[in-house]
């Protein structure tokens, strides 16, 4: 099972390997400054600045140290100094270890989708936007007042399934200023460098990748289909016209679904070119419309190199609208739902806003896995019927309760007794 207990345990042995750079001796070590971080997360603090106030407090550290293993909290300074030096690469192991456990458990299994390949969306985000404050990574956007503004974005995937609403995050490859000023050329070549860590560290991982148009070119699709990925992405007919003019002249074949007030009806053409210019890209093209009794219609297109049919249309559509669930369950996720992801943690000279980035989807990661397989997190959620309220009572009983062990804690969430917890008497 994935319990509270090893999954945090996890993220701690993690952070304790990561080795410094600068190998002087500091008052409080390095992962006890990251799991300090990790925690701010977990428990939903709206600001570094009110961890700082608590965490000085006889019962929180108390609280810290049983539940997350934290002998030394730095202050809110240490903590900034600290993690700007950490290269963010050095938090990759972490997602990975998370990943092996989310196997071991067997409960990835529950997210096949398609012949034995597990659904990935691809998106970017942006969590960092100012005027004023900037480092040497900021990305730039120039205005046509003179103005220039600084933001940080990060490409983000996750393994989803349309049944499910967890989603097994991996770790987001940050856009650099490097990248480019176009939008579309940096979430690419992002995601050309997520490719490049997923092959070396997930070689074996059987994917259908999805995406919105950006990525429906022939350099993208070429590169997937080379790294023995499947794909279903949007294609657009401003984007596509050599592909649109073909889909329009060629004999389709058609299918359609009735399922309670709405139906579906499918379109489709197998090997057609992406363009004029790379007539070597062959894809599959899946017109879909969703048509409601009361008149509403929807429609979408996909390439794919998925061999279209009448059995298989609907399941390609499930996959190809699936991709909405980077946004609905992960990024909205994390601005709504009390990680503050819009919130600035801090930014720093080098690296401070990207790791804070990732503490907080590792956050947001081990709470996705204990929704998936940890028996109390369940309990207490069917309990609390919210993850609000869920966030609000673990903060309240942190706040008030000296608590032993993590199971302690969510014990207490669950059953809703406290008699395993000690009251703040002071």
């Amino acid at each position: 099972m994935l319990s509270c207990k090893d999954l945090v345990e996890t993220v701690k042995t993690s952070f304790a390997s990561i080795k410094e750079v600068k190998k002087r001796q500091r008052p409080i070590s390095l992962v006890d400054t990251l799991m300090s971080g990790y925690a701010l997360f977990s428990l939903k603090y709206p600001s570094l600045l009110q961890f700082d106030r608590h965490h000085r407090e006889d019962m929180i550290s108390h609280n810290l140290e049983h539940i997350f293993g934290i002998k030394a909290v730095p202050s809110d300074t240490q903590m900034r100094k600290r993690l700007d030096e950490i290269e963010p690469t050095l938090l990759r192991p972490t997602y990975r270890r998370l990943f092996a456990q989310c196997q071991r458990s067997k409960h990835l299994e529950l997210f096949k989708y398609y012949e034995n390949r597990y659904l990935m969306p691809l998106d970017g985000t942006g969590y960092f936007n100012s005027d004023d404050v900037h480092c040497d990574n900021c990305c730039q956007r120039h205005h046509k007042n003179g103005r220039i503004s600084y933001y940080h974005q990060m490409l983000s995937a996750a393994i989803v399934h349309p049944d499910h609403k967890v989603v097994i995050p991996f770790a987001p490859e940050p856009i650099m200023k490097t990248d480019g000023a176009n939008k579309n050329d940096c979430e690419r070549n992002a995601a050309l460098r997520f490719l490049n860590d997923l092959k070396r560290e997930h070689p074996h991982l059987k994917l259908i990748f999805t995406g919105d148009g950006l990525f429906s070119n022939a350099p993208f699709i070429k590169r997937l289909c080379d790294d023995d990925h499947w794909f279903i992405l949007v294609a657009k007919e401003g984007d596509h016209k050599h592909l649109f003019e073909e889909f329009n002249a060629l004999p389709r074949a058609t299918h359609e679904v009735r399922e309670g007030k709405i139906t579906h009806r499918f379109s489709w053409s197998n090997q057609i070119a992406i363009n004029d210019t790379h007539l070597d890209c062959i894809v599959n093209v899946l017109e879909y419309w969703e048509v409601h009794d009361n008149g509403k219609k929807q429609r979408w297109v996909w390439v794919t190199n998925i061999p279209l049919t009448e059995k298989n249309a609907y399941k390609i559509m499930r996959g190809g609208r699936a991709r909405h669930k980077i946004e609905n369950e992960t990024f909205n996720t994390l601005k709504n739902q009390g990680y503050q992801f819009e919130h600035n943690f801090g930014h720093g000279n080098k690296h401070l806003s990207t790791v804070f980035a990732h503490l907080m989807m590792l956050a947001f990661f081990v709470d996705q896995l204990q929704q998936l397989g940890c028996k109390l997190f369940k309990k207490a959620l069917a309990r609390l019927h919210t993850k609000r309220s869920l966030w609000e009572r673990k903060r309240a009983l942190f706040f008030d309760f000296f608590i032993n062990s993590i199971e302690d804690l969510w014990s207490a969430l669950a059953f809703g007794h406290k008699a395993s917890l000690a009251p703040n008497s002071s």
